[in-house]
């Protein structure tokens, strides 16, 4: 599934800073067409014969940020929805794909759920239909529900409950959001998960698995007039959704500190901390990538020479600029070592947060930064998967597909005083939210010394 020896080659000339190479980089999605049916459904076709293989996606607009009575709700929809038809068995969908040597999966976040198959082009018009027959004729009945719901609670447990970081980030979220709907966690509140109803899952599907909500996106070697042609008659037949409801609560400006502690019997203690940043696609958004670049990517970053090797009091660090939706936090992790402290490991950490904004980062720290941004960008260009998953989020994220080149020179454009400028801007200490895993204190009667 790899691109053409020409294009990765132009690929490295530009990241080697070669200028002529940059105009000669050709970026696929410029070409892809935009089309929508009566009912509402949108339809993204890129026609990429690089390999005989087509990646087809359809973007929900409908993450955990829309449930209103039951958490758990539009991450639990990604398990249904493999569950059987009216004409299909349970798991046959996956089975089907997979036989012919394709691959079938799909994923949720606060924003959107996607569900996304990569098959050799032949078996293009049977995904269709397989995907207009879940669609259409979903199984949404007691035994299905229960039998999905215990693989959901299994799921929360092994990543949240019994997981230090899984702990850390739940309570992290729900600091630092007070009232946006992001503050719950995608997979639900286990309560919830195990509450939630038929009805109450049929008033969800019919609410927001309806054409108008969706995107589908195809990239690949494939027909776009017949692949169009045939969507068409699939899923021109769904009736549109008259209202599809969305959860209006806006997140109040952050006034303090807030602090939390979590007890869990873990070697290592965690500290963790948040602040709120912008949205996906807002101007300071490659500055703060460029910021989260230099303090935590890799072995060489500030965060891990600092914390892991000079100071040896953590065993890892790391964090990150997440964008999202209707906001953004810019997180930041430290595992301590069983043998240090933990009020020193959140200093340290601090400190080097403060570092950021008090002082203009080195030029080589700069360059590295934004090198490593752009290789991640090119890297985008090398299946027709991350092709279409560029494409959709763009697209249902911001409404439009933006070329590589204005994201490359929007990354180039950045420099010291533009990460100092957003460091100061978000990184201040009354808008940060900070959470510490750590062991209960050892109660006198217990026998612990």
């Amino acid at each position: 599934m790899g691109l053409p020896v020409r294009v990765a080659l132009m690929g490295l000339a530009l990241l080697l800073g070669l200028g002529p190479s940059a105009r000669a980089l050709d970026d696929p999605v410029a070409r892809t067409r935009i089309e929508r049916l009566p009912n509402g459904l949108t339809v993204l076709l890129l026609e990429d014969r690089t390999t005989p293989v087509v990646s087809f996606q359809v973007w929900v607009r409908v993450g955990s940020r829309d449930e209103a009575r039951y958490t758990g709700l539009a991450h639990l929809f990604e398990h249904m929805m493999f569950r059987g038809t009216a004409r299909l068995e349970p798991e046959a969908h996956g089975r089907l794909i997979q036989a012919r040597g394709g691959r079938v999966n799909a994923y949720t976040t606060r924003d959107v759920t996607v569900y996304f198959e990569d098959v050799t082009s032949e078996s293009l018009p049977l995904v269709i239909d397989l995907e207009a027959e879940r669609f259409a004729n979903l199984r949404i009945e007691e035994a299905t529900l229960a039998s999905e719901r215990e693989v959901v609670l299994e799921e929360r447990r092994m990543r949240t409950e019994t997981r230090p970081s899984g702990r850390a980030f739940e309570a992290l979220l729900a600091l630092a959001f007070q009232s946006h709907p992001y503050r719950w966690p995608v997979i639900g509140w286990r309560s919830d998960v195990e509450a939630v109803t038929v009805a109450a899952c049929r008033e969800f599907f019919d609410a927001f698995y309806a054409p108008n909500n969706l995107v589908i996106v195809v990239v690949g070697a494939f027909e776009p007039d017949a692949a169009l042609a045939h969507l068409r008659r699939a899923f021109g037949k769904l009736e549109p959704a008259g209202r599809i409801p969305r959860n209006p609560t806006a997140e109040p400006e952050q006034t303090g500190e807030r602090r939390a502690t979590v007890h869990f019997e873990a070697r290592s203690p965690l500290v963790t901390a948040a602040w709120h940043a912008p949205a996906t696609g807002h101007p300071d958004a490659e500055a703060l990538d460029v910021a989260s670049q230099i303090l935590s990517a890799g072995r060489s970053s500030r965060l891990y020479q600092r914390l892991v090797y000079s100071e040896q009091q953590a065993l890892a660090a790391h964090g990150a600029y997440w964008e999202l939706g209707d906001a953004g936090l810019f997180y930041a992790m430290a595992r301590v070592r069983p043998d240090a402290s933990l009020p020193r490991t959140e200093a340290l950490l601090f400190e080097e947060i403060e570092r950021l904004r008090r002082e203009p980062v080195a030029p080589h720290e700069l360059a590295k930064a934004r090198r490593q941004l752009e290789v991640g960008l090119v890297a985008g260009l090398e299946t027709t998967s991350s092709l279409a998953s560029r494409i959709g989020s763009d697209y249902v994220m911001l409404g439009r597909i933006r070329p590589l080149e204005e994201r490359l020179a929007a990354i180039r454009r950045v420099g010291a005083e533009d990460v100092q400028r957003v460091a100061r801007t978000y990184l201040r200490t009354d808008r940060r939210s900070v959470v510490v895993v750590q062991p209960p204190p050892a109660d006198p009667g217990d026998g612990r010394p």
